[in-house]
């Protein structure tokens, strides 16, 4: 088993109940966060998550979210600036009675072979995929999404006394959560998930975008992608030493992008119909050979 400590904000979200909002919501804030986020808020039960994208008009990708949902308020899980991300989202509430408050938490990362032991044993209690609890003064939710693998969220204004029960010889940095992300296809903010990209090119669809909840910010661009077909690009792993924003080709043709590269493993976009496993792409200073699609 594996472990980190994450810098992600954490914001609450709560509100009122209102008298005229979209069918099947009855509160201001489950509204305001349905017609933002790229996922079926309103479908979520309580103590589950769920990930999603804010997107601009266009569809490009601005933030990432994880959303645990409680009872009758909602906690956000990001990177960033938590004030900055308030601003925002006062900006597009308009008259919403939706409130918005920055919680003091800390967030511990556990993952991998042992860790659904650990927890078991920590809380005396199994917690089952993308489900939330509420367990001695702390969030803790079982996140395969995060790593791709089979990982618990334990976030608390002290996570002190849970630290005491870990192996500071199996503490990884985020050099090592860097390169585990690039190894497993996962997206990123700024990285493949940015403006000039469709998310539907990086295959989150699955589990970050739902295609009937209605509408919701950049919906319309989503749709119009996902109802043309396949996209024309899709998000592949590389191996070679070609650093981010190396544009790669195919004989003369350029045919792609890398977006993430550390330590020999490297994530771009391709032309789907140029991908083909085991090829090797050429750059200005080398080349890079083709691991799998990312899916």
């Amino acid at each position: 088993m594996k472990w980190i400590v994450l810098d992600r904000f954490k914001l609450k979200v709560f509100g009122q109940k209102g008298k005229v909002l979209g069918k099947g919501i009855q509160e201001e804030h489950t509204a305001f966060l349905h017609n933002l986020l790229s996922n079926d808020i309103k479908g979520m039960k309580p103590y589950t998550l769920s990930y999603n994208l804010r997107l601009k008009q266009n569809g490009a990708p601005l933030q990432e979210f994880y959303v645990y949902k409680f009872q009758d308020y909602y906690v956000l899980d990001s990177e960033g600036n938590a004030q900055d991300t308030i601003e925002e989202f006062n900006k597009i509430k308009l008259s919403m009675r939706v409130y918005f408050e920055v919680l003091p938490y800390q967030h511990l990362f556990v993952f991998g072979e042992g860790s659904k032991e650990f927890i078991s044993e920590l809380f005396n209690q199994e917690i089952n995929s993308m489900q939330v609890a509420q367990l001695q003064d702390a969030i803790v939710a079982n996140n395969p999404i995060r790593l791709r693998e089979e990982g618990y969220d334990i976030i608390a204004e002290d996570i002190g006394k849970f630290l005491e029960k870990l192996d500071k010889k199996d503490m990884v940095d985020a050099s090592y959560m860097e390169y585990l992300r690039i190894q497993r296809c996962i997206p990123k903010i700024g990285k493949e998930l940015r403006e000039g990209f469709s998310p539907l090119e990086a295959n989150i669809q699955t589990y970050a975008i739902s295609l009937n909840k209605g509408c919701y910010v950049g919906q319309e661009a989503i749709a119009r992608v996902h109802y043309r077909g396949r996209t024309p690009r899709t998000l592949a792993l590389f191996s070679g030493d070609a650093p981010e924003g190396t544009k790669i080709r195919d004989e003369e043709k350029e045919v792609g992008i890398i977006t993430s590269s550390f330590d020999s493993a490297s994530m771009g976009y391709i032309l789907r119909d140029r991908a083909q496993e085991g090829k090797i792409y050429l750059w200005a200073k080398g080349s890079v050979t083709l691991i799998k699609v990312c899916q």
